[in-house]
């Protein structure tokens, strides 16, 4: 029998396809933020004379999406006054770092007088991208999650450096093991059937 072999768009959905280029100068990222204009890829990140060009696989994408959801369902449930702010374009000429989000979001009453969002997530799905911890370290967002290979992690930065966190502290009380548990369903079924766990309520 001869194996199946997947063909290039086949393998484009599974996985984030990524562009590297050594050498650029700020100038050269905020020329491609500008061509890129409005759209959602490809998503753009500069550290300190690195361009990196991602376009994000299906799975990225549902991953981040449900993320985003479930985040927004316990701040309804626990009455946390939050505003989603999606891919933010967070940016320092100063400290050589840009990037944006897989989502992001600005807590408590501030609005569209927050500098940076509180909390940002990441979605590593796919090895050989940029570090995005050291790309955050300077740009003052003080708490990422990142979920890789099925876990979520949290770190709060502490000065300089990041510091792994053993639950959050932007949002403090959420469960991220328990939230993790609702990432491989449909997000239809996943928000409700969360909502119904926060709450204390047999599973349907």
């Amino acid at each position: 029998m001869t194996p199946a072999v997947e063909s290039p768009a086949q393998e484009e959905v599974q996985t984030d396809q990524y562009v590297r280029l050594a050498g650029a100068t700020w100038a050269d990222y905020e020329r491609l933020l500008r061509i890129r204009g409005e759209r959602a890829v490809p998503r753009i990140t500069y550290l300190e004379g690195v361009l990196e060009l991602m376009s994000p696989s299906r799975k990225h994408g549902s991953i981040k999406s449900r993320l985003e959801h479930l985040v927004a369902a316990w701040c309804y449930e626990r009455g946390v006054a939050f505003d989603p702010v999606g891919a933010w374009t967070l940016r320092s000429e100063a400290t050589e770092r840009g990037c944006e989000p897989d989502a992001c979001f600005v807590l408590g009453e501030r609005g569209e007088e927050a500098l940076r969002p509180d909390l940002a997530l990441e979605v590593v799905q796919t090895s050989g991208g940029l570090d995005k911890l050291e790309v955050y370290r300077l740009l003052g967002v003080p708490e990422v999650w990142v979920w890789r290979g099925g876990r979520l992690e949290a770190f709060a930065l502490r000065g300089d450096r990041w510091e792994r966190l053993a639950g959050s502290e932007a949002l403090p009380g959420i469960d991220l093991a328990q939230l993790v548990t609702y990432l491989d369903r449909p997000t239809s079924v996943a928000v409700p059937a969360y909502r119904r766990a926060l709450r204390g309520e047999p599973s349907t």
